[in-house]
């Protein structure tokens, strides 16, 4: 099937033509309730879409092209445990995690929402031994430091939110984060940590991962030189994992094995076992208002119409932007230094779930699907890159993050915050004309200096402003994001759920280390990837003979 023959499709890509002349500015000056038309209020989130290129007719027509995409039924699909995940037969039912309700949900016929319970209970129980200082290390003191090792959706979630939600962190207990295959840093994290006290919590599902095997093995050799029973580890080595198996080879005591199921996807996954250092940073009670926070957005995604049902307004507009006005990608601006990682954290989320050129049907694809997801801290964006986003011919829609009340009362901040973010996103939209420009000159460099002045506007943006930034209104923000994606991939005609890009690259990897740690000169390379080789074999030989 393909989405560009379609009715809905052509009538939205005669439509952008249409629009070419359109500027936000001027539908602005044209129709004084043009935010009230297109804003959002949900507990305690204002959603405002009123700055992107759009008109009553745009969303119409975007909403047409979801209903023909049979959103509706695939959303059902999604919630009720089909394998919609066809490549790798599974199911994904990240929902199932924070489902607040007494509803089942059957996988293959059997209720999965016991297994969830008890996972959760488990984590609780653990959680409070170590809070408690009941759990204790070799040396019989309490734990006080977590290491998580783990990469991609093990790392990127938990990470983000444990430092996202500073203001609720636990003061007895300090929580790292360990995922780069560079040495630097687990040594960066092992240089500043106290064995006897230290519990590293391993995230693989297979515990295979070769980044976080790698970490995980260093961090082991490295405790043992502080002990030499190796009955030790199971005091300060946890897994969450599928593979009891290798768990145990490794010495940790399957009894401290947290599990989760095959139809968690990494980068869904922060609402599982994954979530286990996390929620040691911040309790479990902080935990399920993350995951409440979330559930709220799975209902409304479910039950609202499509015209104020946020992650569906997202993702049209994302698909406006990218396929019909040419926007190849999109910045998230955090104006709150606590979201800092929320970048990287969507980064993935976007780009890994829907960066395909093949469609659920197998067939290669014609269309542009996932945008490229970058972005920073706004206010330091400012310093740095808005002037591009301002004055370039490039296409940069936006995503402005905020909050009206901070978690940290430092008089004047916060509202010079807002006005920075609110100003930012005013002056993307309206520009500045000549006429304007030259209005304001006062002296003959002024008019001499007037080109150099000129703003063109009409960028597009949205903008999200909570009233206060909790754990509830970021499982909120988490949710919103994850069915936009999910949205997206529907239209889009592909499965978001899987990732065999990146299985290349790691059979490679393999394949290398074998020839750079033998003695043989392989040649079956290309002659690029050789010399690289075999510069590294050289320098690196050269520096353990000195």
């Amino acid at each position: 099937m393909c989405i560009t023959t379609n009715t809905a499709w052509k009538n939205v890509q005669q439509h952008a033509l249409e629009m070419s002349e359109f500027h936000v500015r001027d539908a602005f000056v044209e129709d004084s309730e043009r935010f009230k038309k297109y804003s959002i209020h949900l507990d305690g989130l204002l959603f405002d879409y009123s700055k992107q290129r759009i008109t009553k007719e745009t969303m119409e027509l975007l909403f047409e092209l979801a209903k023909e995409s049979d959103l509706e039924n695939w959303r059902d699909r999604l919630f009720n445990g089909e394998r919609i995940n066809h490549t790798e037969d599974r199911s994904v039912l990240h929902t199932a995690l924070r489902d607040m309700s007494d509803d089942p949900i059957y996988v293959d016929g059997k209720d999965i929402k016991p297994g969830i319970d008890s996972v959760l209970k488990k984590m609780e129980a653990f959680i409070d031994k170590v809070h408690n200082g009941d759990w204790l290390g070799f040396t019989g003191k309490p734990i006080d430091t977590i290491v998580n090792i783990g990469i991609g959706g093990s790392d990127l979630g938990p990470k983000m939110l444990y430092e996202a939600l500073k203001p609720y962190h636990i003061p007895k207990i300090k929580v790292c984060f360990v995922s780069n295959l560079d040495g630097a840093d687990l040594a960066n994290q092992i240089t500043q940590i106290d064995p006897e006290t230290t519990l590293f919590t391993i995230a693989s599902k297979t515990f295979t991962t070769l980044e976080t095997m790698q970490n995980a093995n260093t961090a082991r050799n490295w405790f043992l030189r502080h002990t030499e029973n190796e009955s030790d580890i199971a005091k300060h080595f946890v897994a969450i994992s599928t593979n009891a198996e290798s768990v145990a080879e490794f010495g940790i005591d399957t009894n401290n094995m947290f599990e989760f199921w095959d139809w968690v996807g990494g980068r869904y996954s922060l609402w599982s076992a994954i979530g286990l250092p996390l929620a040691l940073g911040i309790g479990m009670h902080h935990f399920n208002a993350l995951r409440e926070g979330a559930f709220d957005i799975d209902t409304h995604f479910k039950t609202s119409p499509f015209e104020r049902n946020i992650p569906v307004i997202m993702a049209l507009i994302g698909i406006w932007n990218r396929n019909f006005l040419g926007a190849e990608t999109l910045a998230i601006l955090p104006y709150d230094h606590l979201l800092k990682d929320l970048p990287d954290f969507l980064q993935q989320l976007g780009m890994e779930s829907n960066g395909k050129s093949v469609d659920r049907d197998g067939e290669e694809i014609d269309y542009a699907t996932g945008a490229v997801v970058w972005g920073a801290t706004g206010n330091n964006g400012q310093h740095a890159f808005f002037q591009l986003l301002h004055q370039s011919k490039t296409l940069v829609p936006l995503d402005f993050i905020g909050s009206v009340n901070s978690g940290y009362s430092l008089e004047g901040h916060q509202q010079k915050l807002f006005s920075n973010m609110a100003a930012q996103a005013k002056a993307l939209m309206c520009g500045k004309t000549e006429e304007e420009v030259t209005k304001e000159a006062k002296s003959q460099h002024d008019r001499d200096i007037v080109p150099y002045r000129v703003f063109d506007g009409n960028v597009p943006s949205n903008m999200f402003l909570f009233d206060h930034l909790t754990p509830h209104s970021l499982g909120m923000l988490i949710a919103l994001y994850e069915h936009k994606v999910f949205v997206q991939g529907i239209i889009w005609n592909l499965n978001s759920f899987d990732q065999w890009g990146v299985e290349l690259g790691k059979k490679l990897a393999n394949e290398i280390l074998d020839d750079l740690i033998s003695d043989e000169n392989t040649n079956k390379h290309d002659s690029s990837t050789e010399g690289l080789m075999n510069y590294f074999k050289a320098s690196f030989m050269d520096k353990l003979a000195s």
